[in-house]
């Protein structure tokens, strides 16, 4: 099967795993949304900062580098496995004994508890680790797609099954850490015939991969504060009530674009690692990741932002109007996001994640004080210093691109312009029928959701793709 070949079919799962994922996501919130408190939204989403921050410690950047080396040696891989099970095992003791320092600084007595079992997640999901980073480098997507749709529903029931028990915000870590450990367990059942680890523990033949991971570990230290300042500010000077508004409007905004682009990314890396001395063909592949993103994630941004005060009482309930205007922020902060996600993409392909590194740091000494002084205004104050930082970083971000790969902006913007003008036409037609029809309510909702949607759908077959083209795309799949 040619890399093309592959990619179509990366995309057919991911895409399958994308959708059932996010309508899990969304469903699970919005049942949540009426049985937890705000505080328990906010009290997560520390653990899970705290778990994201750990984490980059404890892969040493493996993940790119093996497949950037497409690495097969059997002693280097067995000492890889080792290596993350003993750290795995180390970031559980660091987050279960220092769990009372982080409550000192949020001041919630409850914390420790959710960091302690939260902590279970680095012994589970090292044990798989790299099983999942083998099946990407065979780019055995379908594989990894029915893996996370299997563990999302799991998951997902689970944390639901305790919500209603009343256990707050322990559902939410229930359910992580049990879609954790089947994940876990199916990882090390279909990915055996690429690996089976021996007894065989030498860090002196893994030089080249640690080597390859510092600067990947210091751009995601920087990245990660650069990512969540926010979060950082807003629990530790304003309240995790406040955070778990955040939070929520965060993931309505975000979440399409988060759970979207990095599975595009996960497909295409290994694809461009392979061709990563063809200059050319690297220039095409990035044109057309960014062009699938912003195609896919302009419309639905666009949307939710017409329809944020009609979507947020009618699926979360009532409580949750503060996320409105924090929603309507965040949505341009998911469009920048679409444009900077192929970045990484492309240093790694090139060699070059040093690049990431010193952009990460200059992006950081650009937001702390932009951020700290947004601190003042509140918790939209926040969000707004954190849409300027990312309207800088997209500038930045194509400045390192056009010095990668050479002169791009021609056929970008004009791939951009189709999107930014379907849109357009989209939001004209729901404006409309506000004005004359009716706006607020479920059949007004549903109707202009798929107004929107038919207008979107029916401009992309008319200058975009065609049938033909759909069918042939069809035939492919």
């Amino acid at each position: 099967m040619s890399n093309k070949a592959k990619a179509i079919n990366g995309a057919k799962w991911t895409t399958i795993s994308t959708v059932v994922n996010t309508c899990l996501q969304f469903g699970q919130v919005a049942i949540l949304a009426r049985l937890l408190e705000p505080t328990a939204f906010g009290l997560v989403s520390i653990s899970t900062l705290v778990l994201n921050f750990l984490s980059i410690f404890a892969h040493f950047g493996f993940s790119n580098s093996i497949i950037y080396k497409q690495e097969s040696d059997k002693n280097i891989l067995s000492t890889i496995y080792f290596l993350n099970i003993m750290v795995g095992i180390l970031m559980f003791i660091v987050i279960y004994f220092t769990a009372p320092l982080l409550v000192l600084y949020y001041k919630e007595p409850e914390l420790a508890e959710i960091l302690r079992l939260a902590a279970f997640y680095f012994p589970i999901v090292f044990l798989g680790q790299i099983y999942n980073i083998l099946l990407e480098k065979e780019l055995q997507f379908k594989s990894l797609a029915l893996t996370e749709i299997i563990c999302s529903v799991l998951g997902t029931s689970i944390t639901i099954y305790f919500a209603y028990q009343g256990y707050q915000a322990k559902a939410l870590i229930f359910g992580l850490l049990s879609a954790q450990f089947l994940k876990m367990i199916i990882q090390n059942i279909i990915a055996r015939k690429y690996f089976f680890p021996s007894i065989h523990f030498d860090l002196s033949k893994i030089k080249e991969h640690l080597r390859f991971g510092i600067f990947n570990i210091g751009e995601s230290v920087i990245s990660f504060a650069n990512n969540n300042l926010d979060t950082i500010f807003i629990g530790g000077f304003l309240d995790v009530k406040q955070l778990g508004y955040y939070t929520i409007a965060s993931q309505i905004a975000v979440y399409p674009v988060s759970r979207l682009c990095p599975i595009i990314i996960q497909i295409c890396y290994p694809i461009m690692a392979k061709i990563k001395d063809n200059l050319g063909q690297l220039k095409n592949a990035y044109l057309k990741i960014i062009d699938f993103l912003t195609f896919c994630n302009i419309p639905l941004l666009v949307g939710l932002f017409l329809m944020a005060e009609n979507v947020v009482p009618l699926i979360y309930g009532p409580g949750w109007e503060p996320t409105v205007p924090l929603i309507k922020i965040f949505i341009f902060m998911g469009i920048f996001s679409c444009l900077v996600y192929p970045l990484s993409t492309v240093a790694y392909s090139t060699g070059k994640p040093n690049l990431l590194f010193y952009l990460s740091l200059v992006m950081l000494v650009l937001k702390f004080p932009i951020i700290y002084f947004a601190s003042n205004y509140g918790i939209l104050g926040i969000a707004v210093g954190f849409l300027i930082t990312s309207f800088i970083a997209v500038i930045l971000n194509f400045i390192l691109i056009q010095r990668m790969l050479g002169s791009f902006m021609k056929p970008f913007l004009e791939n951009l312009s189709k999107p930014i003008m379907f849109s357009l036409s989209m939001v004209v037609v729901i404006l409309l029928y506000r004005q004359f029809i009716g706006n607020l309510g479920l059949v007004h909702t549903v109707i202009q959701i798929a107004l929107g949607g038919a207008v979107y759908g029916v401009l992309t077959l008319k200058y975009k793709i065609s049938f033909s083209e759909l069918k042939s795309l069809r035939s492919s799949l």
